[in-house]
């Protein structure tokens, strides 16, 4: 496994609808993206041959990653996904070398550690899955089923496979049971590079569109998404507000450790 030859790549978008600049957003004075970084760099020391940086279309976050003397590259193209961003990141400035896989970590998920990418990476070089990702079970938490912002993942332990993605409160319960088990499906894709490559020429599909979430583009084009499960305690930042509450996780560990 200590030869897997991985690239990490972490979009970072300023313009955001619901939270603009919120990669330079502070967490207990350390900026969102810093973080998501630093957690990742930790993959160095289980992968040799891994490579991690930021992939901006900003001066003021390119500026921030040097800053703290980060690995970061420009990619400044009108893309519709992050995915399609880490796509062009490769071709133009990391094609010199073979990857076995390029992971993309979505820049809001500030709690990632680095073992989860390594274990995400020797899953995939084991299946014969074309992506592959990580969901986290819950069981009957009301408040988060219903958030259109937690994105749930409809996964079949039978082959560890993704079947679908939804913003809605998926999978509905017929019989009214007292525990609704779900799958919370946490922003981390790993990639063959021909499958990143094949995957961002294809255009926009139906319930992409609807749903506005990309991984339903591959799954939409036969494409098959493997997960691994984790219960680590991860919180993507998707609203200011988010950023309070992530602080508080923060501050029961300083005092637990």
């Amino acid at each position: 496994m200590n030869e897997l030859r991985v690239l990490v790549l972490i979009p970072a978008r300023y313009a955001s609808s619901r939270f603009p600049g919120k990669p330079l957003a502070k967490i207990s004075k350390k900026s969102m993206i810093q973080r998501v970084y630093e957690n990742c760099l930790g993959i160095k020391n289980q992968l040799k041959n891994s490579v991690v940086s930021v992939v901006t279309d900003d001066s003021r976050i390119e500026d921030h990653i040097k800053s703290f003397g980060g690995e970061v590259v420009r990619v400044d193209d009108d893309v519709a996904s992050g995915s399609e961003r880490i796509a062009l990141a490769l071709e133009r400035f990391y094609s010199d070398r073979e990857w076995d896989f390029v992971i993309n970590v979505q820049g809001d998920e500030p709690l990632i550690e680095s073992d989860l990418l390594s274990r995400l990476a020797k899953y995939h070089s084991e299946s014969d899955f074309d992506m592959a990702t990580v969901v986290k079970p819950f069981s009957g938490n009301e408040g988060e089923h219903s958030d259109v912002n937690k994105v749930k993942a409809i996964y079949s332990p039978v082959r560890g496979q993704c079947l679908y993605f939804s913003r809605a409160r998926l999978p509905y319960y017929r019989d009214q049971v007292e525990a609704q088990d779900w799958f919370l499906h946490i922003g981390i894709y790993s990639f063959k590079p021909n499958i990143l490559k094949a995957f961002c020429k294809l255009p926009l599909s139906h319930y992409e569109n609807i749903e506005k979430l990309e991984q339903l583009r591959a799954l939409e084009n036969g494409y098959t998404i493997g997960a691994i499960k984790t219960e680590m305690t991860l919180m993507g930042v998707d609203v200011p507000d988010d950023i309070k509450k992530l602080e508080g996780v923060l501050r029961e560990r300083e005092i637990e450790s």
